[in-house]
């Protein structure tokens, strides 16, 4: 009986045995799996990210890439792209290395040019080479799909785009024919910052800034203004404020996009289309009111041009509902903020040097007098105004930093830029570059005054090249002559009616995080009419 007992035991053992033997073997399997897994991976990420690409052309250029300082393993220089105030951190990378640096976000090849004579030379000789961006897309966005004008390839829509926004809106006689509008809103403006000066209330001037350049924009191009009384243009205001939020996601996933491509990863798409489809919704709602009214217009507005274009067969260009909805995204977006920063920043400027105040205030005394409000058709008559405000956009830039790329290999400065690298150049540092401005970090208006400048009239022209603020070439602002009526009509109606009061001895001048240059705290003023 022990015999027995012994033998079943000794049989129970061999099977516990052997069955550990098999689950040891299936979970060294199991973890042999995944190791093989996660070295495919890795092999597709090195094959994908970052394998170097082979320059060929180095050879035939006869020239090496431009200088490339050192970067975190992997990332590259990502970390400083992405920084919460990328312009200062580029600023400290050119001050340190070169005004022309070789950068890679993982391994894929950026040209970092923070020097206006290499800008010169780029958009002097290259212009046509970088006339397209290379931007990521989100099927049915109407934020950064293909339905986006700022972000097309430079080719038949683009043009036909730019053609129509020139001769319908932003062109001379298109401005001619719209200036009763800003008259008409410049005066809501006074009367605005009238009431809150009796009230006593505090003003903030970029709050209301963006009040008179919505409205202006909006009934120039749609024929309407949204009403403040329903909820309807603080709606508006709050989708081009999230918008803002979302340009540093967009401007990573447009770094990260050839990567991602390959992945199958489309990074903030949820954010991106929550924003798009309540931009969708407004946009739609304007574009059916004039689809019902279109035969009644008799002067036609830019929706009703681009509405019949959509609805011609025949037309130069053929566009969609989402091309319509997207240009007047990017019209409120683009001419909206970047007007209302540069009021801003100009205003803390004038506010913070009361001489500046002083003379510019006289100028406008002795050529509009003291009984009426400035308008459009005084502007030539006011240099000291006009060099206030260039001076104030080359100070603070709205974009302070512009990307394009480089659709062919080239060289540029003696190193070779190979094809489709991302060309990311610093508008901030260009215009402080003391190669080119005297004393570049000063308020100094009287730089701008003709009389400054004569007798230098090659030095002068080459300047113009390099003062960069609504950027330069066939991709510049479209809209910076409209960009400069708003912002000179509006500062000089704030310092023609108004003294200005702030708390605290000076304007805090520090700049916030973003793509936009704003103010980290806005400016915030009480009014004291004059009398």
């Amino acid at each position: 009986m022990s015999l027995v007992i012994l033998l079943v035991q000794f049989r129970v053992s061999i099977l516990m045995s052997a069955s550990a033997t098999m689950a040891a073997i299936i979970a060294d399997s199991q973890n042999c799996f995944i190791i093989i897994l996660l070295c495919l991976f890795s092999l597709l990420c090195y094959y994908f990210i970052f394998k170097k690409p082979k320059n060929s052309r180095l050879v035939a250029y006869g020239c090496d890439l431009s200088p490339s300082p050192p970067s975190l393993p992997i990332i590259g220089h990502s970390h400083l792209l992405l920084s919460s105030l990328a312009h200062k951190s580029l600023q400290k990378l050119s001050s340190k290395y070169g005004p022309l640096l070789h950068l890679r976000i993982f391994n894929f090849p950026v040209v970092l040019v923070s020097s206006s004579s290499m800008a010169y030379e780029i958009f002097k000789a290259h212009d046509l080479n970088i006339s397209s961006r290379d931007n990521p897309s989100i099927d049915d966005s109407i934020l950064i799909g293909t339905s986006v004008f700022g972000s097309a390839p430079y080719g038949d829509y683009f043009k036909f785009m730019k053609k129509l926004l020139v001769t319908k809106l932003l062109g001379p006689q298109a401005l001619e024919r719209s200036r009763g509008i800003r008259a008409s809103e410049l005066e809501r403006f006074h009367s605005n910052l009238l009431d809150k000066a009796m009230k006593k209330e505090s003003v903030e001037i970029g709050k209301e800034a963006t009040k008179i350049i919505n409205n202006s924009l909006w009934r120039m191009s749609m024929g309407r203004s949204f009403s403040e009384k329903n909820g309807e243009a603080e709606r508006i205001r709050g989708l081009v404020t999230e918008l803002d939020g979302l340009t540093k996601k967009v401007l990573f996933a447009t770094l990260l996009r050839k990567p991602l491509e390959k992945l199958g990863i489309s990074l903030f798409k949820k954010e991106i289309m929550c924003v798009s489809n309540s931009f969708d919704e407004v946009l739609e709602r304007v574009l059916a009111e004039h689809e019902q009214k279109l035969d009644e217009h008799q002067d036609r507005d830019m929706v009703d041009v681009l509405l019949a274009a959509y609805g011609d067969e025949n037309a130069e260009h053929k566009i969609s509902r989402n091309h319509i909805k997207a240009f007047f995204v990017e019209l409120l977006f683009a001419g909206t903020d970047t007007s209302a920063q540069s009021i801003q920043w100009t205003m803390a400027e004038i506010i913070s040097n009361p001489n500046i105040f002083e003379r510019l205030r006289e100028e406008i005394d002795s050529v509009v007098g003291k009984t009426r409000l400035i308008q459009e058709t005084d502007l030539p008559k006011l240099p000291y105004l006009q060099a206030v405000v260039k001076e104030g956009l080359r100070l603070h830039p709205p974009l302070p930093l512009f990307v394009r790329t480089f659709q062919e290999g080239c060289k540029i400065g003696g190193f070779y830029v190979p094809e489709k690298t991302t060309l990311v150049g610093n508008a901030y540092v260009m215009m402080r570059d003391p190669n080119v401005w005297e004393d570049p970090e000063e308020f100094k208006p009287e730089r701008f005054l003709p009389s400054s400048r004569l007798g230098q009239e090659d030095e002068r022209r080459e300047q113009v090249l390099k003062y960069i603020p609504f950027g330069s070439g066939r991709r510049g602002c479209p809209g910076s002559n409209l960009g400069y009526i708003f912002i000179e009509t509006a500062v000089g109606l704030m310092v023609q009616c108004f003294d200005w009061r702030i708390k605290g001895d000076k304007v805090n001048m520090d700049e916030a995080g973003g793509l936009n240059l704003s103010m980290a705290h806005p400016l915030k003023c009480t009014l004291v009419p004059r009398s």
